[in-house]
């Protein structure tokens, strides 16, 4: 079995979108001035990380038992292509899991010690957060195929991925978390969308049910605007509340969204989106990456 298959499959291409929300949490903790711990980053950057390749490896084995990966546009799927077997990928999904599993509790635990009450509450959000990765495309009751993508996006790159980590940084809420949380839950979304119309031919062909599949792409186009300008306006609000014009260079990679949606009226087929999917991602993560670098170097 060659590794670059399962390099292929964990997708490292969607990694810096996954990472954003963490970083943008981080700088918010820095923001309000309070010390970031390195070791409840690492952590939780490791547990988002192997959420991420679980999400990945799960949606390439469900897709392929749905058979949604046929005549696929973009990257090419490992157990569609036979390069990985459907037994082979099913028993990385429970070591992934497991391995996810023990990471998430040594930082559950490292951050609220004998609290057993906010331990039980993160331990439910982290096996929830297995579950959702897991079921977006296995099982009869994927949701991934039932137009709830998006947001269950929302709530894990969102609020769970910005509120629920910065908690776990300061063990309290803030209300900056809530437009952080609008801002990499919405870029998210905008990059499930762009795949989503991208592949809408072949999901609307295999009964692979999105919104996109719902609102047909007219529609869609103007979904995406609104989600990259509630996105973006968030942001926004971010930097005029650090009151400090150092932070404004967090908001250069926006260029390349603005440009982005620019060029989305004009693109007549939807196959060459592909091309725009790393631009939303990782202006996301440059954003959220230059917030965090200028917290520390200024604070």
């Amino acid at each position: 079995m060659k590794i670059k298959y399962w390099i292929k499959a964990a997708r490292l291409r969607t990694l810096p979108l996954a990472f954003s929300c963490i970083l943008l949490s981080s700088s918010l903790v820095i923001i309000n001035h309070i010390e970031l711990s390195f070791k409840v980053l690492f952590l939780t950057l490791t547990t988002t990380l192997l959420l991420q390749i679980l999400s990945n490896f799960a949606n390439d084995y469900g897709d392929a038992i749905k058979g949604a990966d046929k005549n696929r546009t973009g990257e090419q799927r490992m157990v569609q292509s036979g390069k990985i077997s459907k037994s082979q990928m099913k028993l990385a999904i429970v070591i992934i899991s497991i391995l996810t599993l023990t990471v998430g509790l040594y930082l559950i635990f490292s951050v609220f010690h004998k609290d057993i009450f906010k331990i039980l509450i993160f331990l439910f959000l982290g096996i929830g957060s297995i579950i959702a990765a897991i079921k977006y495309t296995v099982g009869k009751s994927a949701y991934g195929y039932k137009a709830y993508g998006d947001l269950s996006v929302f709530i894990f790159f969102g609020m769970v991925g910005v509120i629920g980590s910065y908690y776990l940084f300061t063990k309290n809420f803030h209300w900056i978390t809530v437009p952080g949380a609008l801002f990499t839950g919405l870029m998210s979304c905008g990059v499930l969308n762009l795949n989503n119309m991208r592949d809408y031919e072949n999901d609307k062909k295999n009964n692979k049910i999105t919104l996109v599949v719902k609102m047909g792409i007219n529609k869609s186009k103007k979904y995406h605007f609104l989600l990259l300008f509630i996105a973006i306006s968030s942001l926004i609000t971010i930097v005029l509340f650090t009151n400090n014009y150092y932070y404004l260079s967090s908001m250069i990679p926006l260029f390349f969204v603005v440009r982005h949606l620019k060029l989305l009226n004009k693109y007549q087929d939807m196959k060459l989106l592909d091309s725009q999917l790393k631009v939303i991602a990782i202006s996301c993560f440059g954003c959220s990456f230059i917030s965090l670098i200028v917290g520390l170097l200024i604070n």
